[in-house]
Order: structure tokens, then sequence, then C-alpha cells
């Protein structure tokens, strides 16, 4: 029996990571839709576009984006009551202490440096795929949620 696509928005600006992310995530076989966004902006207007229809289980989410950076969509996310319950990753170049603290204080539910080299970042996102699709039970979206 063939597992069901998860539908996860990738909300990153880097073009080479969204390459590499998909490539990953194809290579570790993992059972995705990608959805990208190339800033926050985009990302907010795809979510409220689908609204309650929307069949986003998982955001993937850089911090440091054009327009409309990562913590203000966080922040959107966790405000709108349709969305709130989504789970979000940071997935984000920042190591820095304040950004840390303040994406769980604004409600990601998992923040991820990305690896400087690509092996490690293959991995990683091989790791983040494995945990939050193969053994974290995601709440349904979309019209069958």
């Amino acid at each position: 029996m063939k597992p069901r696509e998860v539908e996860v928005l990738l909300v990153d600006d880097n073009p080479a990571d969204v390459d590499l992310t998909r490539e990953a995530l194809q290579a570790g076989g993992h059972a995705v839709h990608l959805l990208t966004a190339r800033d926050g902006m985009e990302a907010m207007a795809h979510l409220r576009q689908q609204g309650s229809d929307s069949p986003v289980e998982l955001v993937v989410l850089d911090l440091n984006l054009p327009r409309m950076d990562g913590r203000a969509v966080l922040s959107a996310i966790r405000k709108d009551e349709t969305f709130r319950k989504t789970p979000v990753v940071i997935f984000t170049t920042s190591q820095a202490a304040r950004d840390i603290k303040l994406s769980y204080e604004l409600g990601a539910n998992c923040y991820v440096s990305k690896p400087g080299n690509l092996t490690d970042f293959m991995a990683a996102i091989d790791a983040l795929a494995r945990f939050w699709l193969k053994f974290v039970s995601l709440p349904l979206r979309g019209p069958n949620g």
C-alpha cells in the first residue's frame, strides 16, 4: 500500500535550498507533495487563499525572508484560528540564541539550523522528514480532516 502524501509548505527564498530540499525528499523516498513560497507574504497568501480547505499539514519555515520574515509568518500562523495547530518547523541558517528563543515563544514546534555543507544539509532534511512524516501523527487538513 502506497503511503499517503503529506502536504508540506516550504517557505524559503533561496532557490538552491528549495532544490536541495526537494532532492533530499525524493532521495529519501518520502511521500511528500512539496508546495513552496519564496517569502512570508506569499506563504500567508497561499494559506489564506486555501482557508480551512488548505491541504498544508506541515510548514517548514526559514526566518530570513524578504517582505515578511519568518518570525512574522510564525506569529501570523499562530494567531489564525484556521492554522494555529499546523506544525511549524523552523529551518534556517541562524544559530542565534535570540532567534531560537523567540521562535519557540512564538509557537515553533522545533528549530533546526541549516547545516553549512551539502552532506549534512541532505541528512538534516531526511531526518526531519523521517521524524515528521513517519513517526509523528499529523492532524489532517483540508476536506478530509
